[in-house]
């Protein structure tokens, strides 16, 4: 940059200090037909003047050279036509400049119109702007050298004095103390902070999940390789053969159950970088169906299950919906007391529309409350066992609500119940019941 801008620069002053240099040369040459034409210092032979600087010629009025200082008058040709002559033939006086690109030179011509209607014209040979040009090359290369130099040196200098708080920041990423940066730069290592937090803890989360992983499959795996074992070498007795099936029934059902939530979410992770399509989905009638196919649990459990609202219909996926409503009527159920309730209630709410599952269970502690959508994580361990609970039921509906676009809540308070609440984007409006139960009865 610096080179091309000497390069210009030298150009640039070139052609202007040579447009001065050329109207120099023309007064030059007017002030000597001046002073030649008023003075008399030019009687017309040429030998009363020395002229070895500059070439003069008498053109008579009809273009019949005279006389010249430098060429043979009988060998030059009529000088009426060109342009300085004609002009001060014309005007009293006349000017013009002509370049041969051959020598490089320029030939300036002054002309003036004497009494006697003959012309006295007075020319000079200079520097073309080209040969100018070339002339300081020497010296605006040598300039360039030396500028060239300095400005890599300065310029080396600056940019590492720049880059210097983004290495400082790229070798002391984990260092939560604020390093000086430029103020223009506060917003990108905001970013790049924030971002490289993000990887932290989605790494821990990924390593915890992994050991999650290994340890939810070994155990009911370990149970079930332990009894058939049990019963391949003959050491059950016929009579615990039956309660040892059911074991490995039970581990079994439960490895499965684990190894189908976990696929469940990998494929939640893997839309969360994609859209799918979003639907007319009627909340209140899938709420409805799970209540119905929840009720043998609900009875097993002594826990009744109600359904309470309105028909609403949501914007999202059926399947999605479906998804959330049972884990949380499930989770609902299996973490209760005998005698127990849960309600589940649909009802637009302003612009949204209500889903709400509460229970009268055991309720979750304050300091678990943050946690309790994590993978796997459980509040008790040896009740989610017996239950045939993976731990991964609310961390499904939690990515199924961010992907929803909705937004959920939870209140809980130990041994008084739990209760849930996501408000869905409304897909229309709602009818009464009465529109519902006629509808029902038609299908």
């Amino acid at each position: 940059m610096a080179l091309a801008t000497i390069l210009l620069t030298t150009a640039v002053i070139t052609a202007v200090f040579y447009g001065f240099f050329e109207n120099e040369v023309l007064e030059e040459l007017k002030v000597c037909a001046q002073v030649m034409k008023y003075t008399g210092a030019f009687g017309g032979d040429g030998t009363d003047a020395d002229f070895e600087e500059m070439r003069i010629s008498l053109i008579g009025a009809d273009g019949t050279v005279l006389y010249d200082n430098d060429a043979d008058v009988g060998e030059l040709e009529n000088h009426g036509s060109r342009p300085e002559v004609a002009e001060a033939l014309e005007k009293g006086s006349g000017q013009s400049i002509r370049r041969s690109g051959t020598l490089g030179t320029s030939a300036y011509y002054y002309a003036v119109r004497l009494d006697d209607g003959a012309v006295l014209r007075v020319a000079k040979e200079a520097s073309s702007i080209w040969q100018l040009f070339v002339k300081a090359l020497p010296l605006v290369g040598a300039s360039a050298s030396f500028i060239f130099v300095l400005c890599f040196y300065l310029s080396s200098r600056a940019v590492r004095s720049l880059l210097e708080p983004i290495d400082d920041l790229a070798r002391h990423l984990d260092r939560c103390g604020d390093e000086p940066v430029y103020r223009e730069l506060v917003p990108f290592v905001n970013t790049i902070r924030k971002q490289h937090e993000d990887i932290l803890r989605n790494a821990r989360m990924r390593q915890d999940f992994t050991a999650n992983v290994s340890h939810e499959l070994k155990t009911p795996l370990t149970s079930i390789s332990g009894y058939a074992e049990l019963i391949e070498h003959g050491m059950a007795a016929p009579e615990d053969i039956p309660r040892f099936a059911g074991e490995i029934h039970r581990s079994a059902a439960r490895l499965l159950n684990t190894i189908n939530d976990i696929i469940r979410l990998s494929e939640l992770d893997v839309m969360e970088t994609t859209a799918f399509l979003k639907e007319k989905v009627p909340v209140y009638q899938l709420a409805e169906n799970c209540v119905n196919m929840l009720q043998v649990s609900a009875e097993k459990h002594q826990v009744t299950l109600e359904l309470r609202g309105v028909p609403c219909c949501v914007l999202g996926s059926r399947e999605m919906v479906e998804e959330t409503l049972y884990n949380l009527c499930d989770n609902a159920i299996r973490y209760n007391n005998p005698g127990g309730s849960v309600t589940v209630t649909v009802e637009p709410v302003g612009d949204r529309v209500m889903l709400r599952v509460a229970d009268t269970g055991i309720g979750i502690p304050k300091e678990h409350q943050a946690r309790v959508f994590e993978r796997f994580y459980r509040v008790d361990k040896s009740r989610s066992k017996a239950t045939g609970g993976t731990g991964l039921g609310l961390a499904i509906v939690k990515h199924i609500v961010a992907q929803h676009g909705a937004h959920m809540t939870l209140e809980s308070e130990p041994g008084k119940g739990t209760k849930i609440t996501i408000l869905f984007e409304n897909a229309g409006k709602s009818v009464t019941m009465t529109e519902y139960g006629k509808e029902k009865e038609e299908r």
